[in-house]
């Protein structure tokens, strides 16, 4: 068993190892492994050392802890929901977030407090779009679907009404976080340490989320208590994509992206899933993240935008397989 999943984790946790070195070498100047191992140890040149380790290097580990955060997330949903289309973006808590996080900043509040609110207007949607969705014959995934998007597109008229209301001075950095921006994350130990401390929780969990993937009958009668459990994958997905949230903006498409992708290389064992998305949607972030800043430099691009044109083919794709 341990040999099982430790070889795919092993192979992504080299992946990642390399997507954070391509992150701390390209940019406005090149800089080699070699430099970057002696810069890391203290040594070098001191305008390369304050680039790496004060520009480069806590935004690409903010990349790594949203992208893993958003997998995480986008992982428990589709668990809960065995539903390959769920996703924090596409269900309307990602937009749920964004509304409690662009209304602290509104009110002049700041650090905990937009994670505070960011955390309840994810969990409120998330609610909302269960309680819409539950219909007499309990949720299908269209219903759910339907609601989601319908939901995320209300989030999308609330958060236009109040740019529209917000002060001309603050619209261009509330606009370009809205569409992911990594620019200003400094401090990526909180989203991390929030990502590690998800999955070392979830992961003995893992055998109750494989039973929960076959249905709540299922599940209830080979003695998994259900209701917990999906009260804790609603709590864990609403905090999950606060935090990316609050850390990075609205990221969309992640959540999706990765986990399906994973469930079909390495099939649909929670206990690898879980682990594998948050290093594989952490890769991947930190890789768009990279080409988003480089592009079309010296002008960066906001990272949702490149998530974004990954994310929407495979939804498209998924949407088509599902009928």
């Amino acid at each position: 068993m341990l040999a099982r999943l430790g070889l795919p984790l092993s192979l992504l946790l080299l992946a990642a190892l390399a997507a954070l070195l391509l992150a701390l070498g390209v940019g406005s100047a090149q800089i080699s492994p070699a430099q970057i191992w002696d810069l890391l140890q203290g040594e070098g040149d001191a305008l390369a050392r304050t680039m790496v380790m004060e520009l480069r290097l806590p935004r690409a580990l903010s990349a790594f802890a949203v992208g893993g955060l958003l997998a995480v997330a986008g992982a428990l949903m589709q668990v809960l929901l065995r539903n390959p289309l769920a996703d924090p973006y596409v269900l309307g808590l990602s937009g749920g977030a964004s509304i409690g996080a662009l209304a602290a900043m509104l009110g002049g509040l700041g650090g905990l407090a937009i994670s505070s609110s960011a955390f309840g207007g994810a969990l409120f949607s998330t609610f909302l779009v269960f309680g819409l969705a539950h219909g007499s014959g309990g949720w299908t995934p269209s219903r759910l679907l339907l609601t989601g998007v319908v939901v995320a597109a209300g989030w999308g008229a609330v958060i236009t009404l109040m740019l529209a209301l917000s002060p001309a001075e603050r619209l261009p950095g509330m606009l370009y976080w809205l569409m992911g921006d990594l620019s200003y994350a400094r401090t990526p130990w909180p989203p991390l340490l929030l990502l590690l401390a998800t999955c070392v929780v979830l992961i003995p969990l893992g055998r109750s989320l494989n039973v929960l993937a076959r249905g709540p009958q299922q599940a209830a009668a080979l003695g998994v208590a259900v209701r917990p459990l999906e009260w804790c994958i609603y709590v864990a997905a609403s905090l999950l994509t606060a935090a990316a949230v609050t850390t990075a903006g609205s990221i969309g498409f992640v959540g999706l992206v990765v986990p399906h992708m994973l469930r079909l290389l390495l099939g649909n064992d929670q206990r690898l899933i879980l682990p594998a998305c948050a290093l594989a949607g952490g890769t991947l972030l930190v890789l768009a993240d990279t080409l988003a800043r480089t592009m079309i430099a010296p002008e960066q691009l906001p990272v949702g935008v490149i998530t974004a044109l990954l994310g929407v083919p495979t939804f498209l794709f998924l949407l088509y397989r599902s009928r």
